[in-house]
Protein backbone atom coordinates (compact mmCIF):
# COMPACT_ATOMS: atom_id res chain seq x y z
CA UNK A 1 0.00 0.00 0.00
CA UNK A 2 1.68 3.53 -0.93
CA UNK A 3 1.92 5.45 1.69
CA UNK A 4 0.10 8.50 2.11
CA UNK A 5 1.82 12.00 1.11
CA UNK A 6 4.06 13.97 3.36
CA UNK A 7 1.38 16.92 3.49
CA UNK A 8 -1.20 14.44 4.62
CA UNK A 9 1.10 12.59 6.92
CA UNK A 10 2.59 15.16 8.59
CA UNK A 11 -1.19 16.48 9.65
CA UNK A 12 -1.87 12.85 10.57
CA UNK A 13 1.33 12.76 12.88
CA UNK A 14 0.79 16.14 14.34
CA UNK A 15 -2.81 14.97 15.25
CA UNK A 16 -1.35 11.24 16.72
CA UNK A 17 1.64 12.00 18.42
CA UNK A 18 1.92 15.59 19.21
CA UNK A 19 -0.95 17.23 20.24
CA UNK A 20 -3.99 14.57 20.35
CA UNK A 21 -6.18 16.57 22.42
CA UNK A 22 -5.78 20.27 20.64
CA UNK A 23 -8.67 22.37 20.05
CA UNK A 24 -11.52 21.14 18.49
CA UNK A 25 -11.33 23.86 15.57
CA UNK A 26 -7.81 23.05 14.56
CA UNK A 27 -8.85 19.42 14.12
CA UNK A 28 -11.95 20.54 11.81
CA UNK A 29 -9.20 22.70 9.62
CA UNK A 30 -6.73 20.21 9.24
CA UNK A 31 -9.72 17.49 8.30
CA UNK A 32 -10.73 20.25 5.50
CA UNK A 33 -7.01 20.76 4.80
CA UNK A 34 -6.79 16.70 3.64
CA UNK A 35 -10.20 17.19 2.45
CA UNK A 36 -9.90 19.76 -0.26
CA UNK A 37 -6.09 18.14 -0.58
CA UNK A 38 -7.22 14.91 -2.06
CA UNK A 39 -10.41 16.86 -3.93
CA UNK A 40 -7.55 19.39 -5.58
CA UNK A 41 -5.58 16.57 -6.53
CA UNK A 42 -8.41 15.10 -8.33
CA UNK A 43 -9.60 18.33 -10.30
CA UNK A 44 -5.78 18.98 -11.37
CA UNK A 45 -6.44 15.93 -13.91
CA UNK A 46 -9.15 17.60 -15.42
CA UNK A 47 -7.72 21.28 -15.26
CA UNK A 48 -9.67 22.91 -12.91
CA UNK A 49 -8.97 24.90 -9.78
CA UNK A 50 -10.31 24.42 -6.20
CA UNK A 51 -11.52 27.99 -6.20
CA UNK A 52 -13.59 27.30 -9.82
CA UNK A 53 -14.70 24.13 -8.03
CA UNK A 54 -16.29 26.40 -5.58
CA UNK A 55 -17.68 28.72 -7.09
CA UNK A 56 -19.08 25.89 -10.06
CA UNK A 57 -20.59 23.76 -6.98
CA UNK A 58 -22.89 26.99 -6.18
CA UNK A 59 -23.71 27.56 -9.43
CA UNK A 60 -24.96 24.29 -10.24
CA UNK A 61 -27.59 24.38 -7.41
CA UNK A 62 -28.17 27.90 -8.57
CA UNK A 63 -27.47 29.32 -11.28
CA UNK A 64 -28.26 33.04 -11.89
CA UNK A 65 -26.97 34.62 -8.57
CA UNK A 66 -25.49 37.73 -8.28
CA UNK A 67 -21.37 38.15 -7.92
CA UNK A 68 -22.58 39.58 -4.72
CA UNK A 69 -24.98 36.69 -3.60
CA UNK A 70 -21.97 34.11 -5.12
CA UNK A 71 -19.55 35.62 -2.60
CA UNK A 72 -21.60 35.32 0.22
CA UNK A 73 -22.40 32.05 -0.31
CA UNK A 74 -18.88 30.90 -1.01
CA UNK A 75 -17.71 32.71 1.85
CA UNK A 76 -14.89 34.65 0.28
CA UNK A 77 -14.46 38.84 -0.09
CA UNK A 78 -16.24 40.12 -3.59
CA UNK A 79 -12.24 41.01 -5.16
CA UNK A 80 -11.45 37.33 -4.85
CA UNK A 81 -14.79 36.17 -6.57
CA UNK A 82 -14.31 39.34 -9.43
CA UNK A 83 -10.86 37.82 -9.91
CA UNK A 84 -11.77 34.19 -10.36
CA UNK A 85 -15.22 34.58 -12.05
CA UNK A 86 -12.51 36.94 -14.85
CA UNK A 87 -10.86 33.98 -15.32
CA UNK A 88 -14.15 31.53 -15.24
CA UNK A 89 -15.78 33.46 -17.97
CA UNK A 90 -12.08 33.13 -20.13
CA UNK A 91 -12.46 29.66 -19.80
CA UNK A 92 -15.63 29.45 -20.98
CA UNK A 93 -17.71 28.13 -17.63
CA UNK A 94 -19.53 31.16 -17.18
CA UNK A 95 -20.90 34.30 -18.52
CA UNK A 96 -21.74 37.73 -16.99
CA UNK A 97 -24.67 39.88 -17.49
CA UNK A 98 -26.23 43.14 -16.00
CA UNK A 99 -30.02 41.90 -16.43
CA UNK A 100 -33.39 44.39 -15.60
CA UNK A 101 -33.07 47.84 -14.59
CA UNK A 102 -30.12 47.28 -12.08
CA UNK A 103 -27.30 47.99 -14.20
CA UNK A 104 -25.04 47.81 -10.83
CA UNK A 105 -25.71 43.97 -10.33
CA UNK A 106 -23.83 41.92 -12.19
CA UNK A 107 -25.22 38.24 -12.44
CA UNK A 108 -23.56 35.03 -13.44
CA UNK A 109 -24.51 32.59 -15.62
CA UNK A 110 -23.44 29.14 -16.42
CA UNK A 111 -22.45 27.77 -20.08
CA UNK A 112 -23.04 25.04 -21.35
CA UNK A 113 -19.39 24.29 -20.81
CA UNK A 114 -20.08 24.81 -17.54
CA UNK A 115 -23.00 22.79 -16.53
CA UNK A 116 -21.34 20.08 -18.39
CA UNK A 117 -18.54 20.10 -15.78
CA UNK A 118 -20.72 18.74 -13.24
CA UNK A 119 -21.36 15.16 -14.94
CA UNK A 120 -17.18 15.37 -14.54
CA UNK A 121 -16.52 16.84 -11.40
CA UNK A 122 -19.34 16.22 -9.12
CA UNK A 123 -18.13 12.09 -8.82
CA UNK A 124 -14.84 12.92 -7.84
CA UNK A 125 -16.21 14.63 -4.67
CA UNK A 126 -18.76 11.59 -4.09
CA UNK A 127 -15.37 9.73 -4.46
CA UNK A 128 -13.48 11.46 -1.88
CA UNK A 129 -16.41 11.68 0.70
CA UNK A 130 -16.37 7.95 0.32
CA UNK A 131 -12.66 7.59 0.65
CA UNK A 132 -12.52 10.05 4.46
CA UNK A 133 -15.29 7.70 5.91
CA UNK A 134 -14.19 4.20 4.48
CA UNK A 135 -14.20 2.04 7.66
CA UNK A 136 -16.32 4.39 9.59
CA UNK A 137 -19.67 3.05 10.62
CA UNK A 138 -22.93 4.84 9.40
CA UNK A 139 -24.15 5.63 12.74
CA UNK A 140 -20.62 7.59 13.79
CA UNK A 141 -21.23 9.08 10.48
CA UNK A 142 -24.61 10.47 11.25
CA UNK A 143 -23.35 11.94 15.04
CA UNK A 144 -20.29 13.98 13.43
CA UNK A 145 -23.11 15.31 11.17
CA UNK A 146 -24.86 16.53 13.75
CA UNK A 147 -22.46 17.82 15.66
CA UNK A 148 -20.89 19.75 13.33
CA UNK A 149 -24.43 21.09 12.33
CA UNK A 150 -24.69 22.02 16.06
CA UNK A 151 -21.13 23.75 15.83
CA UNK A 152 -22.23 25.62 12.73
CA UNK A 153 -25.73 26.51 14.46
CA UNK A 154 -24.02 27.78 17.66
CA UNK A 155 -21.67 29.98 16.12
CA UNK A 156 -24.18 30.92 14.22
CA UNK A 157 -26.72 32.03 17.15
CA UNK A 158 -23.91 33.69 18.58
CA UNK A 159 -22.49 35.83 15.58
CA UNK A 160 -26.27 37.23 15.58
CA UNK A 161 -26.41 37.60 19.20
CA UNK A 162 -23.56 39.63 18.97
CA UNK A 163 -24.62 41.53 15.88
CA UNK A 164 -21.40 41.16 14.38
CA UNK A 165 -20.53 40.90 10.62
CA UNK A 166 -17.54 40.06 8.88
CA UNK A 167 -15.06 43.38 7.89
CA UNK A 168 -13.99 43.96 4.28
CA UNK A 169 -10.54 43.42 3.14
CA UNK A 170 -10.40 46.97 3.17
CA UNK A 171 -11.11 47.56 7.07
CA UNK A 172 -8.74 44.75 7.63
CA UNK A 173 -6.18 46.33 5.68
CA UNK A 174 -6.94 49.93 7.66
CA UNK A 175 -6.26 48.18 11.49
CA UNK A 176 -3.30 46.35 10.34
CA UNK A 177 -1.77 49.02 9.09
CA UNK A 178 -2.66 51.30 11.88
CA UNK A 179 -1.21 49.19 14.16
CA UNK A 180 -3.85 49.11 16.36
CA UNK A 181 -3.72 46.51 18.76
CA UNK A 182 -7.18 45.95 20.14
CA UNK A 183 -9.96 45.29 17.75
CA UNK A 184 -12.22 47.52 16.79
CA UNK A 185 -16.13 47.51 17.59
CA UNK A 186 -17.95 44.58 16.12
CA UNK A 187 -14.81 42.76 15.37
CA UNK A 188 -13.76 40.36 18.05
CA UNK A 189 -10.39 38.96 18.74
CA UNK A 190 -11.09 34.67 18.80
CA UNK A 191 -8.32 32.50 19.60
CA UNK A 192 -9.51 29.07 17.90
Amino acid sequence: MKRASSGTQSILRHWREAVPDDRLAHLVKDATRALVRALQMRLAAHAVSFGHWTFLRILWEGDGLTQRELSEQAGVMEPTTFSALKAMERLGYIRRRRLGGDRKKIYVLLTPKGRRLRRQLVPLAEDVNNIAVRGVRAAEIALARGVLLAIIENLARDEQAADMRMPSTRALAQISTKGRSRPRKGIRSVKT
